[in-house]
């Protein structure tokens, strides 16, 4: 095929995106972090001009470990999967990680459960639904189509750590939306209420579906960040932060840096809005609609690319 043919144009779309979707997520992860000290913009961008290396936390590091697993298996394997978490969680535990993930670790190693089992212990025997498993699922949805077994793709990554059916949920319409975004061209009109959607008919259970309904709501409204912030919530939960990190890339599908600072700049998990919020971003947009500067900074970025080059590998072509 000769150069700058529609298959060719359509491959480096596609490694593009894969790779904007995963970086995007590390840079949203990293600037969002800094967002907790420097809240406002621009005391938050002085910072990140005058910083020599964007430092990734938890999320970034679980979402490495999630593609690693995918890479190295040719697939999703929930116990392998767990190692890998395990193994990083052991060379890294500074990395912020909530107290949820070193307990199922632990259980693990020293009753020889499996992860899944270890994770449905969490919480009275009702497992999590915070936003762990929402935060690292943007390999599964660069790699999964919203028709090719996404759903089930998103539950095995998810239930290794977060056995609840709504953190089962909110990781698989993060994931969706991530798919969605890989799908969809840039260049041309992008409906908002279709996109939206589709996330209400993917999502399993009433508590995700109801929040994605109140988003479509908000931004048929043009309802402002505020008001948006306070009536989707931003906490750990996941139905109250990756609802509103759909919000943020709906008001501003068409900039990575707009859309991130509506994500992080509202208060709440702000590392984890940024990640879910930049990966959605990132995925649409590319890797060029994402500020020069940035990912030259990030921590790791060599690995990253290296990352998800091999996932851009393997990705099915959505077009």
């Amino acid at each position: 095929m000769r150069p700058g043919s529609e298959e060719t144009m359509t491959k480096i779309d596609i490694k593009s995106k894969v790779l904007g979707g995963l970086l995007g997520s590390a840079i949203g992860d990293a600037i969002g972090e800094l967002a907790f000290h420097y809240p406002e913009k621009e005391r938050l961008f002085s910072q990140v001009d005058r910083t020599s290396q964007l430092r990734y936390t938890d999320d970034t590091a679980m979402a490495i470990g999630l593609a690693e697993s995918i890479i190295n298996e040719g697939g999703l394997d929930q116990n392998q999967l767990g190692e890998t978490f395990r193994q990083n969680f052991l060379k890294e535990p500074w990395r912020g990680y909530a107290s949820g993930p070193p307990t199922i670790f632990s259980q693990v190693e020293q009753f020889g459960l499996t992860y899944k089992e270890a994770a449905k212990n969490l919480f009275g025997g009702h497992g999590s639904y915070g936003n762990g498993a929402a935060m690292r699922v943007v390999p599964v949805g660069l790699l999964f189509q919203p028709t090719h077994d996404l759903y089930t793709q998103a539950r095995a990554s998810a239930e290794v750590t977060h056995a609840h059916p709504v953190g089962v949920d909110g990781a698989a319409v993060q994931a969706c939306a991530v798919a969605q975004a890989v799908k969809r061209d840039p260049r041309k009109n992008f409906s908002a209420e279709e996109f939206i959607q589709g996330l209400i008919d993917f999502s399993q259970t009433s508590e995700i579906k109801s929040k994605m309904k109140r988003v479509r709501e908000l931004i048929a409204n043009n309802a402002r960040p505020a008001i948006a912030a306070e009536k989707i919530g931003r906490s750990v939960a996941v139905q109250e932060s990756m609802p509103f990190a759909i919000y943020a890339f709906l008001r501003h599908p068409r900039s990575f840096e707009d859309c991130l600072l509506c994500a992080i700049l509202n208060g709440g998990d702000r590392d984890t809005l940024g990640a879910m919020a930049g990966a959605i971003s990132g995925a649409f947009l590319g890797l060029e609609s994402i500020p020069e500067s940035w990912p030259r900074k990030l921590e790791n970025r060599a690995y990253i690319e290296e990352l998800g080059r091999s996932l851009a590998g393997i990705v099915t072509d959505p077009s």
